[in-house]
This record gives C-alpha cells, sequence and structure tokens, in this order.
C-alpha cells in the first residue's frame, strides 16, 4: 500500500499556458498537502525538466500554442531513463480524451475543473504511479541480488572444484547428456569405458568389459549416475593380472543451475589403502 506521506511527497508538474489554471490546480495541490509541486507554461520546457526532476505525475494541458499536449507526449515517450508515460491531460473537448488515452496518457481531467473530481483522479494516478516506481525498484534488486548469488555460487563452484582435485586421487565431470567435459584419473576405466576406442570405433567397443573390474559394482555406480542420484563413498575394487585387489572409494553428486536445472554430474574418487 502507498502511504499518505508517500503520496504527499510526490513530484508533480503542471503544463499548461494559462495562468489562470496553472494557479488554480498549484493550490488545490499545495491546499491537498502536496509538497512537490512545478509548473510551467510553457510547454517546449516540458521534456527537460522531466529529464531533470523525474516527475511521478505531469498534468498536461492539450491546447496550448506552439506546441500542444499530443507532441509534448511524443516528446516526452523518448525518455530513456523510464518509459512510464505519467501523465494525466486537461481537456474541455470531449472529443479529445480518447485520442489522448490512445496517445499513451493514463487518465483525463475535464475542463471547466470538478475540483473533487481533480483531485481523486490525481490521488488514483499517483498510487498507480508510485506502485509501478516500487514493482521497478524491487524487480531492480532482485536482479542485483540473483548476479551476486551467481557470482558466489561460481566462485563456491570453483574452489570447490580445486579442493576436490587437490584432495582426490580423481576427478571428473559430464554434461547433461553424459558426455565427459573434465577427467583426472581413471574415471573412464572405473565406470566401464575404454580409453582407445573413443575415436573410430562403435559404442559396442566403448562399451566392452575390461579386464579386473568387479562389473557387479561398476553397474551399481553407473545406474546411480544414471539416475542422477547422490552418492557417498561407494565402494568397488578390481583385481590386476597378478592377483593384487586394488579398493576404491567414489564419491558424485548431480549438477543444477541456480534455477535448478540439472547441467550435468561430477565425482571424485580415491584408491583406499591395503591394511598392513
Amino acid at each position: 500500500m502507498i502511504t499518505i506521506d508517500e503520496l504527499q511527497r510526490a513530484s508533480i508538474l503542471i503544463v499548461d499556458d494559462q495562468e489562470a489554471n496553472v494557479l488554480l490546480l498549484e493550490r488545490l495541490l499545495h491546499d491537498a498537502g502536496y509538497m512537490h509541486v512545478s509548473s510551467t507554461r510553457r510547454p517546449q520546457d516540458a521534456c527537460a525538466l522531466h529529464r531533470e526532476q523525474d516527475f511521478d505525475l505531469i498534468l498536461l494541458d492539450l491546447q496550448m500554442p506552439g506546441m500542444d499536449g499530443f507532441e509534448v507526449m511524443e516528446a516526452l515517450k523518448t525518455n530513456q531513463r523510464d518509459p512510464y508515460l505519467p501523465v494525466i491531460v486537461l481537456t474541455a473537448q470531449p472529443g479529445h480524451k480518447l485520442k489522448a488515452l490512445q496517445a499513451g496518457a493514463r487518465d483525463f481531467i475535464s475542463k471547466p475543473f470538478d475540483l473533487l473530481e481533480v483531485k481523486t483522479r490525481i490521488r488514483n494516478m499517483l498510487e498507480v504511479r508510485l506502485l509501478h516506481r516500487r514493482l521497478v525498484d524491487f524487480n531492480s534488486e532482485l536482479e542485483k541480488q540473483v548476479g551476486q548469488r551467481t557470482a558466489e555460487l561460481r566462485e563456491s563452484e570453483a574452489r570447490y572444484r580445486s579442493l576436490a582435485e587437490l584432495g582426490s586421487d580423481w576427478y571428473w565431470e559430464q554434461d547433461e547428456e553424459g558426455t565427459f567435459t573434465k577427467v583426472n584419473g581413471p574415471v573412464l576405466e572405473m565406470l566401464g569405458l575404454r580409453v582407445d576406442p573413443w575415436v573410430g570405433a562403435g559404442d559396442e567397443d566403448r562399451d566392452a568389459p575390461l579386464d579386473g573390474w568387479n562389473e557387479e559394482e561398476r553397474s551399481q555406480l553407473r545406474a546411480r549416475i544414471a539416475a542422477r542420484q547422490p552418492f557417498l563413498d561407494f565402494h568397488f575394487s578390481r583385481v590386476d593380472e597378478d592377483g593384487a585387489k586394488h579398493t576404491y572409494r567414489v564419491s558424485g553428486e548431480p549438477m543444477f543451475d541456480s534455477v535448478r536445472f540439472f547441467v550435468g554430474y561430477r565425482g571424485i574418487g580415491v584408491e583406499v589403502p591395503v591394511a598392513a
């Protein structure tokens, strides 16, 4: 909700070539408690004044010499800082009301002025305008926070990768299609993928069993990765040609972006030392 204090602190510009109309509107606005009221009888100055002071509301007469209200509205639309056109037109011509609304005006006030109507339309327009400003500010702050959070996540991700690589024998990453994007250590052999056939060989060669690895354990590991399941300290093993057994401990987790879309998988592995 917009408070009375916020409404009365709003900035208002009156653009009318008739001094009597300007004085009447100024007195009415001051009596209603509005504290920041400006005016000009030169329509050609309206754009520059709005660029400088960014008014919350512009009361704009349509029939003025040299530059009418429709031309002023077209000029106001060039304001790059805020495309919102906070204009209430003042007109004695009923046929101009629809045309003004189609040209971008938010509302109109008929001449001769009904003072209660003037106060009501100004108040309603300011409430909408200030709510719009609040929404713009909120979205800007939200975008800023998202940007900061994204930068923090990227920094955290970089630290994690660095520590993971330093604290493990192997490290790997896969994208959302399962393609390996980073491999450090015998990860492909661990998951049952031959290194040699990557160039010029078919999938039947690539997934062929490798001697010495426990295929049941390795199948479980690959199934967890395919299901995008995190796992911690998964143990599996292989046996060398000379009969020596090696045991490994692997942990992995799916990766998601800032809006929780799956973007891949990563994991680390270490060889468990044989007890003396």
